[in-house]
């Protein structure tokens, strides 16, 4: 068996013991030295999906991060923590770092805080893609020396489970992502993901199973105590073992299929620390969901009406140049004496919208997106 696909799993019962737990976790499959060097910039990505406080289970907890931030300060490499949280309007992310006490968390550790959606994105070329030859991926995950995923143990509306290979989802913008699920049916959405994975993939995981979320996760399910965490150097070894521990057999995951045919990870890995049959715990899965189920072309039409586009009004803009420069799409174009946004070349990261000091970039909804707002609003 490959060192690298072992996983350990620890028991942790509240976030109070999250310091000793991670620490345990890490060195059961060999601790950090393997991985990281001296100076290392070391990119710490949680699951940053919504603005949404730490005891709803929806983000990765700050006990955890601020945790792995202390392990990577001792190893002697430099924590940054990025992510780019689901969009649902500019600035979401920074929302959600605070309320998810990440932000806060990371800082006290000794990390700088980052937000995808002003960092910006770069081209990268995927080899071997099924479907993103080609994709946009956020400069702090390009650029680190190392990249550590945090993800937390959830259910997924589409692909069953989430976890450390569907956690580099976040690092892609929103016209990427939307592409992806308009793929329709869940074995090429998870095609999708993990060519997203492949583009950067990273050199350990740590999951955060403390409390998890069953149900109609990976947003709308319910907080489960579990009361373990799990570490790994390979991402898919990983995740085959926490399907295993939430009831699931790991090859109806779509996305453990897709990465073990893409050749990464194993069906067998060696799982040390505790049994997983002491820790095992059956999650309720997710309802039938809209895109899980429905035809592909259905969800391609209903999809392509839910848009949230940045203009640029001309009467507030001040010709600065801050949005063009940093524009990672080259979207931004000058037409007769006036800044405009090139639709077709747009990837919807809004790092202008983010960065505009005059605060000239307004977003544009489209009447099915203000619906499906408000109606999220009620809920």
């Amino acid at each position: 068996m490959n060192s690298g696909n072992k996983v350990s799993i620890v028991r942790c019962e509240d976030y109070s013991h999250a310091r000793e737990a991670v620490r345990e976790a890490i060195e059961l499959i060999g601790g950090l030295d393997p991985i990281i060097f001296p100076g290392a910039r070391v990119l710490l990505k949680p699951n940053l999906l919504a603005a949404e406080p730490p005891d709803n289970a929806v983000t990765t907890h700050p006990a955890i991060v601020s945790a792995m931030c202390e392990l990577v300060l001792e190893a002697g490499g430099v924590p940054v923590v990025g992510d780019g949280a689901g969009i649902t309007h500019p600035g979401i992310t920074d929302e959600a770092l605070d309320m998810s006490g990440i932000r806060e968390a990371a800082q006290k550790a000794g990390a700088e805080v980052l937000s995808f959606e002003t960092s910006g994105y770069e081209v990268v070329n995927v080899p071997y893609a099924s479907h993103f030859s080609q994709l946009y991926l956020a400069k702090p995950v390009r650029y680190a020396d190392l990249v550590i995923s945090l993800p937390k143990l959830k259910t997924h509306e589409l692909t069953l489970f989430t976890g450390a290979v569907k956690n580099m989802f976040g690092g892609i913008p929103l016209k990427l992502r939307k592409e992806a699920h308009l793929l329709g049916k869940k074995n090429l959405f998870s095609e999708a993901v993990v060519d997203i994975y492949s583009a950067r993939v990273p050199h350990l995981a740590l999951m955060d199973g403390v409390v998890g979320m069953e149900g109609n996760g990976p947003a709308r399910g319910t907080p489960v105590n579990v009361g373990v965490l799990m570490a790994s150097y390979d991402c898919v070894s990983l995740d085959v073992v926490a399907s295993k521990l939430i009831g699931l057999d790991p090859m109806q995951v779509p996305t453990n299929e897709a990465a073990i045919a893409r050749g990464y990870g194993t069906k067998d890995p060696e799982v040390c620390g505790v049994p997983l049959n002491e820790v095992t715990v059956k999650f309720r899965l997710p309802g039938t969901t809209l895109v899980g189920s429905s035809p592909p072309f259905l969800v391609s039409r209903l999809g392509k009406l839910f848009t949230i586009r940045p203009v640029i009004n001309t009467v507030q803009c001040t010709m600065c140049g801050a949005c063009v420069l940093n524009c990672s799409a080259h979207a931004i174009e000058q037409n007769e004496g006036m800044l405009k946004i090139n639709d077709n070349k747009c990837i919807l990261c809004y790092c202008c919208r983010e960065l505009c000091p005059s605060g000239a970039v307004k977003m544009k909804r489209s009447l099915f997106a203000r619906i499906l707002m408000k109606v999220r609003n009620r809920d």
